[in-house]
């Protein structure tokens, strides 16, 4: 397996664009499913015209048994946007991605149904560590005010999808990478389209420049360029060292909304978020590396 500077660079891109994303969804004026409907838009706009370009073609008779799958998948990252954004309105950004990153524990916690697999001791250790900062959280949210309370539970709600969206995927065999990727996008715009139409509506025409330069950068960039980087990546690096640097995207993000957002973060929600990623790494590591 390759592990060149290339893929690794790469994926620290990837990971740093990731961290930087509330910078440019707080400068959007419009609703948050209006916003997960453009990012989905114009990232598939994006990288269908890549596999255009260079004549990839999806399997469409090899995967048909996956594509409800794949659908599914994509319906459950849309959700999983929506809730993030509105994370953001209610909590901080450092309080919304650290109660997101709680999705690595579900996944731990249901994959023994799942997949039959045997609950250690040391998952259940990380589990119950990983609660315990969330507890953190959650109880400096609540004397913060009920609107701090409600954007952990919507960050928590992200955490719930993303967690499906990883589930799902590892029942998905025979689509991998950037077509798969396409693909969940695609059903992405399916579903929020309507979605959008009967609830806010479309109010494109009512965002300025500003407004039109952050949403093409959260959906060509962030989304499109970045998901093109960060799959193409996974490819190419041991499954250790992608959990490593995954964690790049939390730490960059805390950081943005501390110094960037300027929004507070006490050492109690510090504290916490410390479990609950170093727990949840500690985890995703194999014996030989500790």
């Amino acid at each position: 397996m390759k592990t060149g500077i290339g893929p690794q660079f790469m994926l620290m891109a990837s990971m740093i664009i990731f961290g930087t994303l509330s910078i440019f969804v707080r400068n959007i004026p419009v609703s948050s499913g209006e916003l997960a409907l453009y990012r989905a838009i114009l990232a598939a706009l994006l990288i269908g015209g890549f596999l255009l370009i260079t004549r990839q073609k999806i399997p469409f008779s090899a995967i048909k048994k996956e594509l409800p799958l794949l659908l599914i998948s994509g319906v459950a990252m849309g959700i999983n946007w929506i809730l993030l954004f509105e994370a953001y309105k209610y909590t901080t950004v450092s309080v919304a991605t650290l109660s997101y990153y709680f999705a690595p524990v579900l996944v731990t916690v249901v994959c023994p149904f799942l997949f039959k697999e045997r609950l250690t001791k040391k998952q259940l250790l990380c589990f119950v560590m990983s609660t315990v900062g969330l507890v953190m959280i959650t109880g400096i949210g609540l004397a913060g005010g009920g609107n701090h309370f409600v954007g952990i539970l919507y960050g928590l709600g992200a955490a719930l999808f993303y967690a499906t969206v990883i589930l799902l995927n590892k029942f998905i065999k025979t689509v991998t990478g950037i077509h798969r990727t396409f693909l969940q996008f695609l059903s992405c715009c399916a579903v929020l389209l309507p979605y959008v139409l009967l609830t806010d509506g479309i109010h494109l025409g009512d965002m300025d420049a500003s407004g039109w330069g952050n949403l093409l950068i959260v959906g060509l960039v962030h989304t499109g360029i970045t998901y093109c980087m960060y799959f193409s990546s996974l490819k190419e690096l041991p499954g250790q060292r992608v959990a490593i640097l995954s964690y790049l995207d939390p730490l960059v993000a805390v950081a943005v909304s501390v110094t960037v957002l300027g929004q507070p973060l006490t050492l109690w929600q510090a504290l916490g978020g410390s479990l609950i990623l170093g727990f949840t790494l500690w985890n995703e590591l194999s014996p030989k590396s500790q």
